[in-house]
């Protein structure tokens, strides 16, 4: 019998692949908890989890209707968008190194901009964490706590949400998404940025983060070209 949590992944594929359209009425709890093998309690905790996500519309008395995870989903469907059914979706993913790479230059202009002089030395104490590792996962665990803190720096609560819903994903599957692949090639583009951040000369820390994670970007397409 299928947990919550699988149970949750079935019907999430089924919503994102398409198999229950938009606007769809779902078959009724029972019948959906018949057809999955399923307690009805393990079926309610994932359709909750759907309702959380925007993906599915509840209403007292009413069947359970698909909405559009395009015009109402979050950040939290980017992830199972980009690995559905276990496989990579690459053309999903090329959407997020995008968006990640126009995220990291604009952070690293505002961080240049508005950065405390303390802000600015932790940015170059974990570029030396960087340049001490040569470990690739070890090496991801800082290049995600030095964005974090070049996010910080730059004063946006809404960058700072961002990485905190991708942090999760971020790690999981950090096998699949090398963005620190060569750590000693990146570890002279973090010192460069956190001393651009550093003297506030917000073009240089832009271009230098972008530069950076378009290097990141090349790596990830270069591990998923068949």
């Amino acid at each position: 019998m299928l947990v919550s949590d699988e149970v949750f992944r079935a019907l999430l594929e089924a919503v994102l692949d398409g198999r229950y359209a938009p606007g769809e009425k779902l078959p009724t709890q029972r019948a959906l908890a018949a057809d999955l093998d399923v307690t009805m309690s393990s079926l309610r905790e994932a359709l909750k989890r759907l309702e959380q996500m925007g993906l599915i519309e509840v209403r007292h008395g009413d069947a359970m209707r698909v909405r559009d995870w395009r015009a109402h989903g979050g950040l939290d469907v980017v992830a199972h968008l980009v690995l559905r059914s276990g496989a990579v979706d690459a053309a999903v993913l090329g959407d997020v190194l995008e968006a990640r790479e126009l995220m990291l230059r604009e952070l690293a202009r505002l961080a240049a901009q508005r950065r405390e002089d303390s802000e600015a030395g932790r940015l170059v104490e974990l570029a030396a964490m960087f340049a001490a590792t040569d470990d690739p996962r070890a090496a991801q665990a800082v290049d995600f706590a030095f964005f974090r803190a070049v996010a910080e720096a730059a004063r946006n609560i809404v960058f700072l949400l961002i990485l905190n819903a991708i942090r999760e994903a971020y790690f999981e599957h950090a096998d699949r998404v090398p963005v620190t692949a060569d750590p000693a090639a990146l570890a002279p583009r973090y010192d460069e940025l956190a001393r651009a951040i550093e003297r506030g000369d917000a073009e240089e820390a832009a271009a230098t983060a972008h530069a950076l994670a378009a290097q990141q970007t090349a790596w990830v397409r270069e591990a998923l070209r068949p």
